[in-house]
């Protein structure tokens, strides 16, 4: 089964070095989720300098793994420069919890974490 995240741009990233790969792997999982859910709260209540702050920084993380949501994350941070209301960004957070959330799933698995 492929996997969500990309193991080479990891590999590329830790030079291989399969012990760097975990800790890699489990800062991610240390940070990420609860970044993630902060921006969701953000993206809920509307405090769009919130959702800003978390989307930008989970951004190098996600690029990191060679996920594809690039587009999604720059999208909630446009938003928070936009007068429109959440449910303009709710596909894009739905989208970037659902990808994340299977991330975790798989993270644990590969790296017995």
């Amino acid at each position: 089964m492929s996997k969500t995240y990309s193991l080479d741009s990891l590999q590329e990233i830790a030079g291989g070095d399969e012990e760097f790969m975990a800790v890699i792997a489990k800062t991610f999982l240390d940070e990420i989720p609860p970044d993630l859910n902060a921006m969701i709260q953000a993206v809920e209540n509307n405090n769009k300098a919130l959702a800003y702050q978390f989307a930008h920084k989970m951004k190098p993380n996600l690029e990191m793994l060679g996920l594809n949501l690039t587009k999604d994350i720059t999208a909630i941070e446009s938003w928070t420069n936009t007068s429109k209301s959440n449910s303009a960004v709710k596909s894009q957070v739905e989208k970037v919890e659902t990808i994340l959330r299977q991330v975790f799933i798989e993270l644990k698995e590969d790296f017995n974490l």
